[in-house]
């Protein structure tokens, strides 16, 4: 028994030595598989940790293992979650890319989504590049300013800013005022508002009197006297009178928001703080222009940033030099009374060329010449063109610091310019008095005239017959001399002698000026180039001086002619490649570059000051003058504001018409107007208080540059570089060192 029992035992671990031999040649054979298997796959990493897979042969006679312990168990617990984790993120990486592994159904789903996503971001590449085309004129204004600077194309910029603000104000004149009127008014020839009257038929269509703005154009929809009074027109029962009322209001508004939110755009660019500051530092590190492309515009750049530094070593030295203070203010006093007789001489001027103007619309047209026809307009225009001329010889008596004598030229341009379009606008109010008192009179001769046709045409027929009814042609009936129009064409004109006279100068100024001195160059005594007569210099301050002065014209003229903003937008556009075409091939970049791109905001406030100065004259015609009795959509009542209360009184219902009387209340008025100056005290409390925030930062870079001066510098290289900058301010800005 026990010689059985041991070849039992012996027989038994045989059996176990030989299913453990078999078991490792298995798993050696599974692993030269799974190692062949990477080997075709070398991009991809086994998921399966590689270890050498050993297997315990149980013996009685072994041991028995120790318990394990809590460590040990949650270790181990550990990594098994950990390795089933990894085993899940494997599986879903397979079966998310198992299109890009090249296996199952999803290949050609996957490379539909990635050949859907290459050309969505291709056509969000193109569309962001079709919309930096679609920007009007962005390639003229590049070349401008590669060739000229950013000081230059800035004029051009703030051109396609007005041009844009003129859109907006045609399409609601056009969309709201004009198109309904050509659509659902009365045609041409139903009443003697829209009829030219019988004398003017036959010179109706020629092209002097169409030129004048007389005949056809004075009756069409391009002026005020052109609109009926019907309260409602059309199928749609368009309110014209009231659309025309709040179009005319819409546009004042719309103008003031666009200008003072451009201006809030730029003081948010701008930053704030003191320009005086580090001024040194400022200069050597910012002055280039890197837009620049030219190199005769990169020579003038350097010139004027060489001048800088040099006016700025002469001012230190010309404060300690004596001065005769005497003579000067004798030249300054005796440069601001020419000044003032120019100003006061151009304004009589004007106010005289109005009253002739007054004399000749009495006249037969026929008798009076081209010019008698056009003097005022081609006053106002020679004026604007010469008078700077006479300001800038002006200022060389008063030896101001160049940038000071150029803020006082730009102010008398301003005050030339605005001082004229007042004078007109007086003399227009003289005219438009004479034309209200000889309305009167002929209100009464209409009366007169309709009761004796009414009373001969009753006459004719004898007291028992009966005939047609009483009908006389519209251009037979006299009519009244409609103010309103009047006030619309002389803006029309006045717009469009001026374009005519800007071009006429740019051709024979700027173009005529530079072939006579590209080709006469080289037969001539001396340089024409570098000597008189040279090439013109693009005035920035001139030009967009004019462009500020015309588009208060449009916006004192555009509620009599509603025609204004769309005329001035063909001037824009024709003046935008115009102007480009002479900046680019008569005019040379200017010797001293004045950097009004930095000072937008200065001419966006003359903007708004006759944005101002401009509606008010509109304004106090509205509410203070009575409309003509038979021409504009508000002939028939004694004010033209009155077509609000009309409206509440037949569109809106009793109880709303009430609510809205009790909100134009006088006291409800002055609450808001009450609540309105808290709002802004808050706000400017508001911007006081970054202002000290602002100085905060300030005080705190001058003890960075305390530190910097006390060799103690910081350790990041962008700080050194900074430090570096103070350093060079607080060496350069000592009171020994004022003059490096």
């Amino acid at each position: 028994v026990e010689w059985s029992g041991e070849c039992l035992r012996s027989c038994r671990r045989e059996v176990q030595i030989k299913v453990e031999e078999k078991e490792d040649e298995t798993e050696e054979s599974s692993s030269e598989e799974e190692e062949e298997v990477e080997d075709k796959l070398p991009r991809r990493e086994s998921l399966r940790p590689k270890r050498k897979r050993t297997r315990d042969v149980i013996n009685e006679d072994d041991p028995e293992p120790e318990p394990e312990d809590e460590e040990t168990r949650k270790a181990r617990e550990k990594e098994r979650r950990r390795r089933l984790k990894r085993g899940a993120e494997a599986k879903k990486f397979v079966s998310e890319n198992e299109g890009a592994l090249g296996k199952g159904k999803g290949k050609r789903w996957f490379a539909f989504k990635m050949m859907m996503a290459k050309k969505w971001a291709k056509f969000l590449r193109d569309f962001e590049n079709f919309k930096a085309a679609c920007v009007p004129w962005e390639n003229k204004i590049k070349a401008i300013e590669s060739q000229f600077g950013s000081s230059v194309a800035s004029y051009f910029l703030f051109l396609r800013w007005m041009y844009g603000v003129n859109m907006v104000l045609f399409i609601l004149t056009f969309s709201l005022i004009m198109l309904p009127e050509y659509l659902w008014g009365l045609p041409y020839g139903s009443l003697p508002r829209k009829t030219v009257p019988r004398a003017e038929e036959a010179s109706a269509a020629n092209f002097g009197v169409l030129y004048d703005f007389n005949g056809l154009a004075q009756y069409s929809v391009l002026f005020y006297g052109y609109y009926d009074n019907k309260r409602t027109i059309g199928w749609m029962n368009f309110r014209l009178p009231l659309s025309y009322f709040l179009v005319g209001i819409m546009c004042i508004g719309y103008s003031f928001l666009v200008v003072l939110k451009a201006m809030t755009k730029n003081i948010g660019d701008d930053g704030g703080g003191d320009d005086n500051t580090f001024n040194f530092s400022w200069k050597v590190f910012t002055s280039w222009d890197y837009l620049i492309g030219n190199p005769e515009t990169a020579d003038n750049k350097f010139n004027s940033i060489t001048m800088n530094f040099k006016e700025a070593i002469t001012e230190e030295k010309a404060a300690q030099v004596e001065e005769n203070v005497h003579l000067i203010r004798f030249l300054r006093f005796l440069a601001n009374f020419f000044v003032f007789l120019t100003l006061g001489g151009s304004g009589y001027l004007i106010f005289w060329a109005v009253k002739r103007s007054q004399e000749f619309a009495q006249q037969d047209p026929d008798t009076l010449g081209w010019w008698e026809k056009n003097e005022m307009n081609m006053v106002m225009s020679l004026l604007g063109m010469f008078c700077p001329t006479l300001f800038d010889l002006f200022a060389e008596l008063e030896d101001y610091h160049p940038l000071i004598a150029l803020k006082w030229l730009l102010g008398r341009i301003f005050a030339l310019l605005l001082g004229n379009l007042y004078v007109f606008i007086l003399a227009l109010m003289d005219e438009i008095n004479n034309k209200i008192e000889e309305e009167k009179l002929v209100k009464a001769n209409i009366t007169l005239w309709e009761a004796n046709m009414i009373k001969a045409y009753n006459a004719s027929f004898s007291e028992n017959s009966t005939g047609p009814p009483f009908f006389v042609h519209p251009a037979d009936v006299p009519r009244g001399p409609c103010w309103e129009t009047m006030v619309g064409q002389e803006f029309v004109r006045l717009t469009v002698s001026d374009v005519l006279t800007t071009y006429v100068t740019i051709l024979i100024g700027d173009f005529l000026r530079a072939c006579f001195v590209r080709f006469c160059n080289y037969c001539w005594c001396w340089d024409l180039e570098y000597g008189y007569p040279s090439y013109t210099e693009f005035d920035i301050s001139g030009n967009v001086l004019a462009l500020i002065f015309n588009q208060g014209m449009i916006w004192m003229g555009s509620f009599f002619a509603p025609s204004l903003p769309g005329i001035n937008i063909l001037r824009l556009h024709t003046s935008m490649y115009f102007q480009c075409w002479a900046v680019m091939c008569c005019n040379v970049p200017e010797a001293r570059v004045f950097k009004a791109s930095r000072s937008n905001n200065f001419y966006l406030g003359m903007l708004l000051l006759i944005l101002f100065l401009s509606t008010m004259p509109v304004l106090y015609m509205i509410v203070s003058l009575p409309p003509s009795f038979d021409c504009g959509p508000f002939s028939g009542k004694n004010r033209m504001f009155e077509v609000i209360g009309e409206t509440l009184e037949h569109d809106f219902p009793s109880w709303m018409a009430k609510i809205l009387r009790q909100l134009s209340n006088p006291g409800l008025v002055i609450a808001v107007i009450l609540v309105m100056v808290l709002a802004i005290y808050y706000l400017n409390a508001t911007a006081k208080g970054q202002k000290a925030a602002n100085l905060d930062l300030k005080k705190k870079m001058k003890m960075l540059q305390l530190l910097v001066a006390s060799n103690k510098y910081p350790e990041s290289p962008e700080k050194v570089h900074f430090a570096l900058l103070f350093k060079s301010n607080a060496i350069c800005e000592r009171p020994e060192n004022k003059h490096c």
